[in-house]
């Protein structure tokens, strides 16, 4: 056997010393316990990409009010909408490229380039000017960073099998806490002059560009896990032709020959368990997406037009609560359910009860004071739960349907089906609550009702693609 690679006993497997992925894979076979410290790295790297995704919607509405470019106060969630979506055209554009460079050159970096945009582009949001610079710095935000996808692919490298569930709930615990502490950071912090006179002058940096220090925070803690990043380990195997060939004889040789096969964009195409999960995925992420733009455009607009009449600080102030509920339900509760009824069970019981949650909403505005607060932080932690928990069941359908080697490209296709689905929510969410909020005495589903009873249809329709024949599974 050549001198670079080394075999641990009773393994069946031959490892290179030199190969980072074997070095990883060699201490998954010889680890113990509950790997705390990974699913913490996990977790903070999905959050720092996930909080710049939403932080903006709690003082979208107020940042397109003071760029001046809507005529009418009904028109201003219908601008509103195309910057959320700016996002994800980006990513949509570039996921799969980086899922291809993620597969061909290493996890790492395509992580860090993903953390080091929302370092820049982020902050460069936040001191935005005028309408279009919001747009631009969005999509690039959203063109650079690959992170997401490529991080569902790590998770399922970097953990034993028996703990991926853990790895992919960690990602989409944070995920859908960084959709809710985001909006609460921009409710808290945006238009600090107003909340904080005695702290912030109106002649100040962040009085003058009153929504620069929710982004310049997260921004910060994004420069935190760069640096954390590049102490990781990389998951990707790297193997010389030469240790290939020493290693013909190995029983996994004849997988070798086959990931070579296997590895074109076509067959990830062709993968039907593959392309079913992933438009599963699609739809519940679109109604999300949809859901967190509406929720937070709804709270903050006036009583007549159906909503709650909230400040951006109420609106923090809700989400900061669901926050916390899901921190401290989703992550130990998920992995249990999921080995009791499996991810497809979870997602389809989870569907039908958001369903049944969203069409107490409009009643929920009806109440007021303590009672309207008090409900509506326990609808939400409800609906962030159940968000999280479909989300997860799609992240390990499309994990099991391939190989490591196809992952980064296959979370890639992922990414940018999912980019497309959530750059319609934002947009298609925004024009559909302006044009709800005109129709308040309609005689049928008026005002609010109507847009809630959308966010049921597309939900209806997640749930009916869960069940066979559409939705397909195998036993990688």
């Amino acid at each position: 056997m050549a001198d670079s690679e080394f075999k641990r006993p009773l393994l069946d497997k031959v490892y290179y010393k030199d190969c980072p992925g074997c070095i990883v894979d060699q201490k998954k076979q010889l680890q113990t316990g509950l790997p705390i410290k990974q699913v913490f790295c996990i977790w903070i790297m999905a959050l720092s990409v996930t909080l710049p995704i939403s932080c903006l919607y709690p003082f979208l509405y107020f940042m397109i009010r003071d760029f001046n470019i809507a005529e009418k106060e009904e028109d201003i969630s219908y601008y509103a909408g195309y910057v959320g979506s700016a996002y994800m055209i980006g990513r949509a554009l570039t996921a799969v490229l980086w899922g291809v460079v993620a597969d061909r050159y290493g996890r790492k970096p395509v992580i860090l380039l993903g953390t080091s945009s929302v370092v820049i582009f982020n902050t460069l949001f936040g001191f935005s000017g005028n309408y279009w610079m919001a747009i631009i710095t969005r999509f690039f935000l959203g063109f650079l960073n690959g992170l997401l996808g490529t991080l569902k692919a790590y998770a399922c490298e970097l953990f034993r099998e028996e703990h991926q569930a853990l790895a992919l709930s960690s990602i989409s615990t944070s995920w859908g806490i960084g959709l809710i502490i985001g909006p609460a950071l921009g409710g808290f912090l945006a238009q600090p002059a107003e909340k904080f006179p005695s702290l912030v002058s109106s002649d100040s940096l962040f009085g003058r560009f009153q929504y620069a220090l929710p982004c310049l925070c997260i921004s910060t803690f994004a420069l935190f896990v760069t640096i954390i990043v590049i102490w990781l380990p990389e998951t990707l195997h790297f193997h010389k032709q030469s240790e290939l060939e020493s290693a013909s004889e190995a029983p996994d040789a004849e997988e070798k020959t086959d990931e070579k096969k296997d590895s074109s964009l076509i067959t990830l195409l062709k993968n039907w368990p593959l392309m079913s999960s992933i438009i599963v995925y699609c739809v519940f992420s679109l109604h999300n997406m949809a859901y967190a733009e509406i929720f937070s455009l709804w709270a903050v607009s006036p009583k007549s037009l159906g909503g709650l009449n909230y400040t951006t600080k109420d609106v923090g102030t809700v989400l900061s609560i669901t926050g916390a509920g899901l921190l401290l339900f989703q992550t130990p509760l998920y992995p249990v359910a999921e080995r009791m009824c499996g991810p497809i069970m979870v997602a389809r019981i989870s569907g039908v009860l958001t369903i049944l949650l969203l069409t107490s909403y409009p009643y929920i505005a009806m109440l007021s004071g303590f009672m309207l607060s008090f409900t509506l932080s326990c609808a939400s932690i409800m609906k962030s739960i159940l968000s999280v928990s479909r989300i997860t069941g799609t992240f390990i359908l499309q994990n099991k349907a391939v190989d490591q080697h196809q992952r980064g490209t296959a979370n890639g296709i992922a990414m940018t089906m999912m980019s497309v689905f959530q750059a319609i929510g934002p947009a298609c969410g925004g024009a559909l609550l302006s044009w709800s909020q005109k129709r308040q005495n309609a005689a049928f589903l008026p005002g609010d009702q109507m847009i809630f009873f959308i966010l049921n249809v597309v939900e209806g329709v997640g749930i009916l693609l869960t069940f066979k024949p559409f939705l397909t599974t195998n036993h990688h």
